[in-house]
């Protein structure tokens, strides 16, 4: 059995993602480990932290993001397929280059995948999520948050990233253009991995989270239209703002150990508001919204999610 991990990024340095502890997080795990590298703004140093893992599992393709072609997003699943047809593996692990993995929870994925490996049902594995907001002590578990995701998908050439790249899907006859087309896919079968990814997307000086949602925003809105976006709020005086964090539960977990230096090199929590109230200029995130609370409260008493859209078929092994 072999195990490919595999990734993609533009500018991951520059916009502080945890990119080099991404693919550290999984090489004792995987025979190999494809990384579809953009073309990066000449003060990014991506491919040197890449670079400095010095493995020979590491391949690094260099590519050329086009959102013209593959708008609202796509360009994130294009990517993301481009490094997973290098992927050589019976299983293929997908990362973000926000998400870490545990030390903790590779034997458990090894044994999983050993297990599955010849229950052809079995196309996936689903993960559960850690979702880090603000500083590293602080998570969401509010409606709105994804709280499983697909990150292990066998190698067949039908299933290809979906919409964003947040997720696959089995697309027969694919026209490798429309990746958020919902006709003629199907949700893959999957099995729960009983494990977890830290995604750390949203663990960033405030001033880098501004930057990093304007990238995104680009690449799902085009120039233009964040530009128009960006003038209105000016006007209104609105700045990136975490928001009121003290209401947050607190993480009393360990983090990943590839985490470590990262996380001792945490300097803004003085730009953080560790209250429980929400300033007025702070603009409402979906989970500060009424109606959000609301599901979130009844999904706290219930112990068990409302109106979840889940984007896989879930299999009982």
């Amino acid at each position: 059995m072999k195990i490919s991990g595999f990734s993609m990024a533009k500018n991951a340095a520059k916009l502080y993602y945890p990119v080099k502890e991404s693919v550290m997080s999984v090489l004792p795990l995987v025979d190999e480990f494809v990384f579809a590298l953009g073309d990066c703004d000449k003060d990014d140093t991506t491919r040197e932290q890449l670079e400095s893992i010095r493995s020979e599992k590491l391949k690094i393709i260099d590519t050329v993001w086009d959102i013209e072609k593959y708008p609202r997003g796509m360009e994130h699943a294009h990517q993301t397929d481009v490094a997973k047809e290098q992927c050589r593996g019976d299983w293929l692990f997908y990362l973000q280059a926000d998400e870490v993995v545990h030390e903790n929870d590779l034997p458990i994925i090894k044994s999983l995948c050993e297990k599955f490996l010849s229950d052809a049902e079995v196309e996936g594995l689903l993960f559960k999520y850690m979702h880090f907001w603000g500083d590293y002590n602080h998570y969401h578990k509010s409606h709105g948050w994804y709280k499983n995701e697909i990150r292990i998908i066998r190698n067949l050439p039908d299933i290809h990233s979906w919409e964003s790249a947040q997720s696959f899907r089995k697309i027969k006859n694919f026209d490798g253009l429309l990746y958020r087309k919902k006709e003629g896919s199907e949700k893959l079968k999957v099995a729960c991995a009983d494990a977890y990814i830290y995604h750390y997307g949203w663990v960033r000086p405030p001033d880098l989270m501004k930057k990093k949602k304007r990238a995104f925003n680009i690449n799902h809105k085009g120039k233009e239209a964040v530009e128009a976006m960006e003038n209105k709020q000016k006007q209104k005086g609105i700045e990136f703002d975490y928001g009121a964090m003290g209401k947050l539960p607190v993480f009393k977990g360990s983090h990943p150990k590839v985490m470590e230096q990262r996380i001792k090199g945490f300097y803004w929590g003085n730009q953080l508001n560790y209250s429980g109230k929400r300033k007025k200029s702070t603009p409402k995130f979906k989970h500060d919204k009424i109606k959000y609370k609301i599901i979130t409260y009844f999904e706290q008493l219930l112990k068990k999610p409302l109106f979840e859209f889940k984007n896989y078929i879930f299999l009982k092994r």
